[in-house]
């Protein structure tokens, strides 16, 4: 035996096993967070950070293409945005044919109380200096486009745009409208204010609202910034959604007769609500939401054939949706990307990441998250987002966050809510957006550079890390 290979065979295996020991006892940097100010209970998260990952070197950022896509490799250039499966990793396709992780601001615009209309005259002056001035900001911390609730036109016609989404909201629309029958209030309804946490899917009525909804959309169809459009936001797909209908509307109202029919044909006979199983919950949740689904995709296909749907943005705060197999495999038929506003959770689950991918056989996209720095000043009692003690541990937050998503194969991006600070004089917004801490900005359109620090160390090693991951 050659006792001195030997020895270094033995060497190199107990240096293995020491740095896998290492690896495994790694200290990430401690986070206390709590839902808001008004909450009295710290508690300490782990926060994964860049840094923290063993043999990861951060690098310069890759060569992009005029929408932010990376030159590391290309795929089929067909002029739009699209998604495409490679070696398992679902991708956005920019349209020159190179990957595209979507790492956008939502609510991208200049605020409209009185206060941030001052500071807005005072800093830049004109809308379009507001524009060419923050775009840079986003570019510069490696963003490459913007989300729901953004200023869609003046993104658009800039000379340099970045890559935005479309809203739209038939449903919301029609909503509006059937609460006045109610004298403008319902008896019961939850914080999304739907009469019974029901959407009135099956009204004649709504079909009309779906129509007015997408007329505007024709205007955006040739446009190769746009990545695609989203149809409301966060509506109730409960999974009690079939004893609701057969129990609290009236006998003449089309929700009812429509579900009664469902259940009916269901189980071969006249059926009462003490026939509900589990399975039944399930299926007419399905049924329900492919009821929507159907009808805003086609209405929005008709009017532009050439960009993708994004979805109607499911509601991690309740979850039910979002582990609901029937309702994933009805989203799959329907929308190139789901998106997913994901709230309550300090950093999103691998295994139900991964179901979502199984279950629809599509990419998602993380809609809205955040997080609120107490050292903003801000009173922070309003919002879903997590509340922490400072900027950088907002960023943090950011990292710990999106390390999860990259490294996951269904995920192809995310969009951080939002641009702005709300300000807690503005009174005319929801009780939501009050008086709390989301913004890369404050009101005086101050960015946080500690916080935008750590972003940008995750945003322009996106592609890296996704390669790092898919190695391990």
């Amino acid at each position: 035996m050659n006792l001195k290979r030997h020895s270094i065979s033995v060497l190199f295996c107990f240096a293995s096993l020491i740095s896998l020991h290492a690896q495994n006892k790694i200290t990430y940097q401690k986070v206390e967070a709590r839902q808001n100010a008004l909450d009295p209970k710290w508690v300490a998260y782990d926060a994964k950070t860049i840094d923290k990952l063993p043999g990861f070197k951060t690098k310069k950022t890759e060569s992009t293409s005029i929408y932010g896509g990376f030159k590391v490799w290309k795929k089929e250039a067909t002029g739009f945005f699209r998604t495409e499966k490679i070696d398992n990793r679902w991708w956005i396709i920019d349209p020159e044919g190179y990957p595209f992780i979507y790492k956008g601001i939502a609510v991208f615009n200049a605020g409209r109380s009185v206060n941030q209309q001052k500071a807005f005259d005072k800093k830049y002056g004109s809308p379009e200096n507001w524009e060419k001035q923050e775009s840079k900001l986003l570019r510069d911390n490696g963003f490459n486009g913007v989300g729901a609730w953004s200023n869609v036109d003046l993104v658009r016609n800039a000379e340099n745009p970045l890559v935005y989404t479309v809203i739209i909201s038939p449903m919301g629309m029609y909503h509006s409208n059937h609460i006045k029958k109610y004298g403008g209030k319902y008896k019961e309804a939850s914080w999304q204010n739907y009469r019974f946490d029901l959407v009135m899917v099956f009204d004649k009525e709504f079909d009309e609202y779906v129509q007015k909804a997408v007329e505007e959309v024709s205007q955006y169809k040739n446009d190769k910034y746009l990545m695609g459009y989203f149809t409301d936001n966060e509506l109730p797909w409960y999974n009690d959604a079939l004893d609701k209908h057969l129990t609290l509307l009236a006998k003449d109202e089309q929700g009812y007769i429509t579900a009664k029919e469902w259940f009916d044909k269901r189980k071969g006979f006249n059926a009462s609500v003490s026939d509900i199983t589990k399975e039944d919950r399930m299926a007419f949740t399905a049924f329900y939401f492919e009821t929507y689904m159907k009808k805003v995709t086609e209405a929005l296909r008709k009017a532009d054939p050439n960009h993708m749907y994004l979805g109607c943005r499911f509601n991690q705060d309740k979850e039910q949706e979002l582990t609901n197999p029937e309702i994933f495999k009805v989203a799959g038929k329907y929308m190139d990307i789901i998106s997913i506003n994901h709230y309550r959770k300090w950093e999103p689950s691998q295994d139900l990441m991964n179901k979502w991918g199984e279950w629809s056989g599509k990419p998602f996209l993380i809609t809205e998250w955040y997080t609120k720095g107490e050292d903003s000043g801000l009173p922070n009692n309003t919002g879903a987002g997590w509340l922490v003690r400072t900027q950088k541990e907002r960023g943090l937050f950011y990292q710990n966050f999106t390390l999860d998503l990259l490294k996951n194969k269904n995920s192809v991006g995310w969009h951080w809510f939002k641009y702005m600070d709300n300000d807690p004089q503005d009174l005319s917004t929801d009780y939501s957006n009050r008086d709390s801490n989301k913004g890369i900005v404050n009101s005086n359109f101050e960015p946080y550079q500690p916080l935008l620090k750590e972003m940008k160390l995750i945003n322009d090693n996106a592609y890296e890390l996704t390669r790092y991951f898919d190695k391990m």
